[in-house]
């Protein structure tokens, strides 16, 4: 299914010709649930891994005390899938059982969790992306993206850590069968669900925190916003900022390219350590697809044919990644050289 995002309430550049020159193209991605294969760009599907090379690990201490019950990955995906079983028997018989004595059961041996262990951690695969379903940054001789990570936070970054592998996808021609699991996780919100992607692109402006100090005092100028039928922002009457902030700067949600989307902090320094070049955003892993404040961000689709029940539709979330409660993970690749290491930034 294809999706597409809505018009902007307004051309933002028709209104400040001054911002048209710092438009840049973004792809939306538009994960949702799916069975995705090797072949598939995808959100936590298979990889298209050779079968000769060392799958990777994380050899860093993991801190025991972050969570209070960790689990494996099969335990979360049966959890997930015990809750749809009873949000699909509810949605049948609203008066049928909120739970089941099994349940209760099953619950119960889920909140105590897995014994904790100690040793390496096998990296899960987070997002396999081929150039040629999705515009991004990617060396010359590389056409496949594929991003893991560890699912644990580690010091200094209260997030799990990325690592990126680029392919030739036609050198693969032995493939893995099955990748090594870990034998737990911290956080079930850092174990994907299977999703397939719908790429779109659409117009990406800056955060207002990027602007000179002249773009943000034209952006304050009451005098232009007035030449808008007021009844196409009035929600935001009385902060027209608030209204650049949310609908026509950043797009929301998974994509690849367009701008940093900052917040809560301002921007930072993004050099790439090995050459000093600026790094530009390359793969955004979002907690959900919009929020409150960004609705008219919502496809047409989503608006008209809502997708089928599924754990995290309600809340835009059809990934079931939740980094750090609702933040997103904006990996930036060095222009000049995509290999060189990249930049995480939590926002």
């Amino acid at each position: 299914m294809s999706f597409t995002t809505p018009p902007r309430p307004f051309d933002i550049a028709a209104l400040f010709p001054e911002l048209a020159p710092l438009a840049r193209t973004a792809t939306r991605l538009h994960p949702r649930p799916g069975s995705p294969t090797v072949h598939d760009s995808s959100v936590g599907g298979p990889l298209l891994w050779p079968a000769d090379e060392p799958w990777p690990y994380c050899d860093e201490p993991h801190d025991s005390r972050a969570t209070s019950a960790v689990h494996s990955p099969d335990d979360v995906r049966l959890f997930r899938r015990r809750q749809e079983a009873v949000a699909e028997r509810l949605r049948l018989d609203p008066q049928a059982p909120a739970v089941t004595p099994e349940e209760l059961v099953a619950a119960k041996r889920f909140r105590e969790g897995r014994p904790w262990f100690d040793g390496p951690i096998p990296l899960l695969p987070v997002a396999q992306l081929y150039a040629r379903d999705i515009p991004f940054t990617c060396p010359p001789d590389a056409d496949l993206l594929q991003v893991l990570w560890c699912p644990f936070d580690h010091e200094k970054a209260a997030h799990p850590r990325t690592a990126l592998f680029w392919r030739s996808a036609t050198t693969v021609t032995d493939v893995l069968d099955a990748s090594p699991e870990p034998p737990i996780i911290q956080s079930m919100h850092y174990l994907p669900e299977p999703c397939l992607f719908s790429p779109e692109q659409v117009t990406d402006y800056p955060n207002p925190s990027e602007l000179s100090d002249e773009l943000r005092d034209l952006l304050d100028d009451m005098s232009r916003w007035e030449t808008i039928v007021p009844a196409r922002y009035n929600t935001y009457a009385d902060d027209p900022g608030e209204l650049y902030l949310n609908n026509l700067s950043t797009a929301p949600g998974w994509k690849t390219g367009g701008w940093t989307r900052w917040s809560p902090t301002d921007p930072v320094n993004r050099s790439c350590p090995e050459c000093g070049t600026e790094e530009v955003p390359l793969l955004t892993i979002a907690s959900s697809e919009w929020d409150g404040g960004s609705e008219t961000w919502i496809a047409e689709e989503d608006r008209t044919t809502p997708a089928p029940h599924h754990l995290g539709a309600e809340d835009a979330n059809f990934t079931l990644i939740d980094i750090t409660g609702g933040n997103n993970l904006q990996l930036h690749a060095c222009p000049a050289d995509p290999t060189h290491p990249h930049i995480e930034l939590l926002q």
